[in-house]
C-alpha cells in the first residue's frame, strides 16, 4: 500500500508544532487481519456511544451568521474556537472554513475535505505560515479538561472497530503520564495506511460513532 501524508497526521502535529502546549498528542490515519502494528491485547471493551454535537453558524467576515447562546460551561472554549475560525476565514484565506460545533470542537470532517484540496493543506494547521497559530493556541488553552480514561476507552473501541472493518494495521491507543495517546498508523511520520482508499473511508464511516466529541480528526 502506498504511504500517504494525511491531514489527520497534520492534526496531531498542530498540537505540538503550532501550540507547544501540554495537551493530548493525538494522531491520524485509519485488509481484515491480525492486530498488526503493535496493537494492544486489551481491546475487548464495550462500545462507546457517540457524543452528539451539532454545527451552528458562526459570525465571520465573509460568511456565517452570529451564533445564539454558547454552550453552558463551555462559552470560553467556544468563543476562542470562533475567533480561530474567523481568523482562518480572513487571514487564513479559507472562506468556507467550517463553524465550530456546539461543543466548541472543530468540525474535522469538513476541515479535512478542505485540506485535501491541492495547495490547501494548511487548513489543518493554522493557515499558511501559521498565520492563525496564536488563535489556535488560545483555543487549545480554553478547552475544558477531558477525562483521559474515557478518551482512552473511546479510542480503543474505535481502533478495534477499524481493524474489524478491514484496516488491520490500525494500532491501539496508549496511556502515557496519565494522558491518552492515540492509535492509528503505526508510523505516522511515514504513513503505511492509505487513508484515501475506499476501504479506509468505509471503515471510518462505520466506526465514527466510537469516538467521543473532540477526538474526531485526532485518531
Amino acid at each position: 500500500m502506498k504511504p500517504t501524508t494525511t491531514s489527520r497526521a497534520t492534526a496531531r502535529l498542530r498540537l505540538t508544532a503550532l501550540a507547544a502546549l501540554p495537551v493530548l498528542a493525538f494522531t491520524a490515519a485509519c485488509g481484515g487481519g491480525d492486530n498488526a502494528g503493535g496493537a494492544e491485547k486489551n481491546d475487548e471493551i464495550a462500545s462507546v456511544p457517540e457524543t452528539p454535537s451539532a454545527s451552528r453558524s458562526a459570525s465571520a467576515d465573509g460568511g456565517g451568521s452570529a451564533p445564539s447562546t454558547a454552550p453552558a460551561g463551555k462559552s470560553a472554549f467556544y468563543d476562542a474556537q470562533l475567533t480561530y475560525v474567523r481568523c482562518m476565514r480572513t487571514k487564513g484565506g479559507y472562506k468556507d472554513y467550517p463553524d465550530p460545533k456546539l461543543s466548541g470542537h472543530l468540525d474535522w470532517s469538513k476541515i479535512e475535505e478542505i485540506s485535501s484540496r491541492p495547495g490547501q493543506n494548511e487548513a489543518a494547521k493554522g493557515g499558511k505560515n501559521g498565520v492563525c497559530a496564536p488563535e489556535l493556541q488560545r483555543a487549545m488553552q480554553a478547552e475544558p479538561k477531558r477525562d483521559q480514561q474515557k478518551d482512552y476507552e473511546s479510542m480503543l473501541a474505535h481502533a478495534k472497530c477499524m481493524r474489524d472493518n478491514g484496516v488491520s494495521r490500525f494500532t491501539n491507543p496508549t496511556m502515557s503520564g496519565g494522558n491518552a495517546q492515540p492509535g492509528g498508523d503505526p508510523n505516522p511520520a511515514s504513513p503505511t495506511i492509505d487513508t484515501h482508499s475506499p476501504a479506509y473511508k468505509q471503515a471510518r464511516e462505520a466506526c465514527k460513532t466510537k469516538l467521543l466529541d473532540g477526538l474526531d480528526g485526532m485518531q
